[in-house]
């Protein structure tokens, strides 16, 4: 079931979100299952903020990243290793063992998954940050994809390799063409999820999975099927949707 929330801007879009992220941390054992690319980073800023002003601490927290570019060194600048400490673990009380992105480095990426995968099992997300693609997909899940997916080693689109060269100095040819992923079932388990999408460019991709049928080739529709999604949009990313 969706609830869709409709703000001004990228700023009120984070604030939203961060309010409503922030009653996961009242839990004991909080697992949070987080996402990288520009979508969240304004939603960890407030995390940030809401630690250092206001003592909320994330030291009994477990998380779990959704995906991670396959060949890049952890300490690459666009590994999403490196994206994660940079933007939210190095500024927060977290502890590094309770921290989980896919090891893109690894020589058996596919037993990697399955670890990955066997790893995610072992506990229960309590909310899952999502951001969507131009072309409908979540986490690295690109078009095609099964909703029955568990974690796996994705060959990207160049749609998507062509969004993400903005962060690989405009060049398509540094962006690596696979990455790990969680799969759509495993996404599908977060007890609850929040969505952020902002711009025009998401837009079509926004009304597809609201109002769309759910089908394949447009993966976020497999959240038509989850029990409690709040999706956070500017007026931009909803410009497609009727009034």
């Amino acid at each position: 079931m969706f609830k869709i929330i409709i703000e001004k801007n990228y700023e009120a879009v984070s604030e939203v979100a961060f309010e409503v992220f922030r009653p996961v941390m009242d839990l004991e054992n909080p697992v949070l299952g987080l996402a990288t690319g520009s979508s969240p980073v304004g939603l960890y800023k407030k995390i940030i903020e809401d630690h250092q002003k206001n003592g909320t601490s994330y030291a009994k927290a477990i998380s779990f990243n959704l995906d991670e570019y396959v060949g890049l060194p952890r300490n690459h600048k666009e590994s999403y290793y490196t994206f994660m400490h940079e933007n939210l673990f190095n500024h927060i009380d977290i502890k590094e063992e309770n921290t989980h992105v896919p090891n893109g480095e690894t020589s058996a990426p596919e037993q990697e998954c399955q670890d990955y995968e066997e790893a995610l099992k072992k506990v229960s997300v309590d909310v899952q940050i999502l951001g969507i693609g131009s072309d409908g997909h979540i986490a690295f899940n690109e078009p095609g994809t099964s909703f029955e997916s568990e974690t796996h080693v994705m060959e990207l689109t160049e749609q998507t390799r062509q969004d993400n060269a903005r962060f690989f100095d405009g060049d398509i040819t540094q962006v690596p063409t696979l990455a790990i992923t969680q799969g759509l079932a495993s996404i599908m388990r977060a007890k609850k999820i929040i969505l952020i999408a902002t711009g025009e460019n998401k837009a079509q991709a926004v009304k597809d999975m609201l109002k769309g049928e759910k089908s394949e080739a447009c993966p976020a529709s497999v959240l038509q099927d989850h029990a409690d999604v709040t999706v956070i949009l500017d007026e931009a990313a909803a410009s497609l949707l009727s009034k």
